[in-house]
């Protein structure tokens, strides 16, 4: 057996602890008392349940018309008054989406959680307050990418999305992702991994495998709520993020 090379293993070492340090230091740490409002307050609850498998969203019919001149702008316009489900008449805010309409890095979450539904913006919970620290931790910043979910509306009571609910919502994801036009997508949680992915497989079996979205590499990660419940997943999500990074400029993190 070939020995292995010390100067490696110290290195290795040293990469692990930087690791650690930034999602164990100030990177990610997220204030207590944000923490213990998550639950029911800020974005979709996640739990343990990250690990389970969903059922197949049900078939959807086309509900975007075709206009390559459109913007993302004007088709939050378009769509902003939606109420194809019964979430539109339950919804204080549509939840489109923010950041940059030209990002090369595009993260879907699950759907919007009492906070969003408030402000109309996405990820400003708890978990999104996470979400911002492992984007400034990848180097870059909320502006510098898009984020947005599979639903636009909240479930009442934060609820899991309804098979129905995100068939009549995916569309408005896929104009988004066209619109966009991301060289990387990171889905946040196992409903948006089996939505776009067409897979029924557990957030660990997802995180194992390299997939594509229409020819966009697709990393499946863990949603944000669920490392503030979950600590011991921070670490494999880092290295989901590091991925992330790698396919969308080659930095190696």
């Amino acid at each position: 057996m070939a020995e292995t090379d010390p100067q490696e293993i110290l290195a290795q070492a040293r990469r692990y602890a930087e690791d650690l340090t930034l999602f164990e230091g100030r990177h990610f740490i997220v204030p207590e008392e944000v923490v213990l409002q998550a639950s029911g307050l800020g974005e979709k609850e996640i739990s343990t349940s990250e690990e389970t498998s969903a059922s197949e969203p049900a078939e959807k019919e086309s509900v975007v018309a075709s206009d390559e001149g459109l913007t993302l702008d004007a088709f939050r316009e378009e769509i902003c008054t939606c109420t194809r489900c019964p979430l539109g008449s339950t919804r204080n805010q549509f939840v489109f989406g923010s950041g940059d309409p030209n990002a090369g890095i595009m993260f879907v979450g699950e759907a919007p959680g009492a906070d969003e539904d408030q402000s109309g913006l996405p990820f400003v919970g708890a978990a999104g307050q996470l979400l911002t620290k492992i984007i400034e931790a990848m180097g870059l910043s909320r502006e510098e990418v898009y984020i947005c979910n599979i639903l636009k509306c909240r479930p009442p009571g934060n609820r899991d999305p309804q098979p129905e609910e995100i068939a009549q919502c995916e569309p408005y994801l896929k104009r988004q992702i066209d619109l966009v036009q991301p060289r990387v997508l990171c889905t946040l949680g196992r409903f948006a991994a089996q939505t776009l992915l067409r897979s029924d497989l557990t957030m660990g079996r997802l995180r194992q495998s390299e997939h594509r979205y229409e020819g966009i590499p697709l990393v499946a990660t863990y949603h944000p709520a669920a490392l503030l419940r979950n600590p011991q997943w921070k670490r494999p999500t880092w290295e989901d993020i590091k991925k992330v990074r790698r396919l969308y400029d080659g930095v190696a993190l």
